[in-house]
């Protein structure tokens, strides 16, 4: 970040994307992405393009002196870069392309997303089968190397749109099931044991120390977030699918937005559904606000609003209109916080 940046504190924008959008069109993607949230945008990901545009795929790219291949049961780490990282980086370059053109004179946040260690280590295999989540040594090396590559990746993003204030977004659904021992081995038959959590939060801390000029949020989509460890981890924002959220998480949620961290509370549905009036779709934002007894005019200080999920799934025609839900519904919140 350059000294004019650094200077100004940092805003999150009122609403924005989680990644993924439908179809394989980078540019229609951008504008889409670009459009929609004018104070907020983000670096779209297109998965439907196939092997390697998919969030596993695209992050393993990103690796440093690591590389994966596609294997008939998923992404296996191999010795060489392959058609596959080759491709993955192919589409990335494309689709940094399609972002700097459609932000040129951009000053303001702007978030990209990476898959984070955790949920990679459940998802990479190592050569014989099984997650790289079941040998230590393997983890660290993979958090040391998409550490490396997100360094890179970043730096090369604020060469395209100097102006912008990144945001860093680590995408972990797996992250509870990597905690509570869920996650399957090869066979399915048993799971890996449960990952220390100081040993997470200090592997968490490192990758999003790659981030030094701005802040970090973790996404994601699955219940029983851990709340607590993400903001002892440093994390500086958490996005969450607010229809999944329980009693047990209130406390956490008080505790984490009165520490500073921000909310990206997902409130639109990732999937083609009618869509209820703005107010309406906030107005679980509003009731929460009001059990923890926390200050309505604080609401738009620490709540972003997004879709609950990626909107791959999503038709082309709905993903715009939930973009744009979300921006009428961050305006609600923020004018009648009440």
């Amino acid at each position: 970040m350059n000294d004019s940046q650094s200077d100004r504190p940092f805003v999150f924008g009122p609403a924005t994307g989680v990644g993924s959008l439908p179809g394989g069109d980078a540019r229609e993607a951008a504008r889409t992405a670009t459009g929609s949230f004018e104070d907020f945008p983000f670096l779209p990901e297109l998965p439907a393009r196939g092997p390697g545009a998919d969030m596993i795929g695209r992050t393993a790219g990103l690796l440093v002196e690591m590389y994966a291949r596609v294997e008939p049961s998923g992404w296996r780490l191999g010795d060489r870069p392959g058609r596959d990282t080759r491709r993955a980086r192919s589409w990335l370059g494309e689709d940094l392309d399609a972002l700097e053109e459609f932000t040129q004179g951009h000053e303001g946040p702007l978030k990209v997303q990476a898959v984070g260690p955790w949920t990679l280590a459940a998802a990479l295999e190592l050569r014989n089968g099984e997650a790289v989540l079941s040998d230590p040594g393997a983890c660290r090396d993979l958090a040391a190397s998409l550490a490396e590559g997100l360094r890179l990746h970043l730096a090369e993003v604020r060469r395209r749109v100097p102006g912008a204030q990144l945001v860093l977004q680590l995408d972990e659904p797996s992250l509870t099931a990597v905690l509570r021992g869920h996650v399957r081995t090869a066979s399915g038959y048993r799971t890996h044991r449960a990952v220390d959590r100081q040993l997470v939060e200090g592997t968490l801390r490192e990758v999003a120390g790659v981030q030094e000029d701005g802040p970090v949020v973790v996404h994601s989509c699955a219940p029983d977030v851990p709340f607590a460890l993400l903001r002892r981890a440093g994390i500086s924002g958490i996005s969450f699918d607010f229809s999944l959220l329980t009693e047990r998480d209130e406390d956490a949620i008080g505790e984490a937005v009165e520490a500073g961290t921000r909310l990206l509370a997902g409130v639109v549905p990732g999937t083609d559904t009618p869509l209820s009036d703005p107010a309406g779709s906030v107005m679980g934002v509003r009731t929460l606000w009001r059990r923890l007894g926390l200050r309505p005019g604080l609401l738009a200080e620490a709540v972003t609003i997004t879709p609950a999920c990626g909107l791959a799934g999503a038709s082309p025609a709905y993903a715009r209109r939930a973009l744009a839900h979300c921006v009428r519904a961050a305006r609600s919140l923020a004018d009648n916080p009440e």
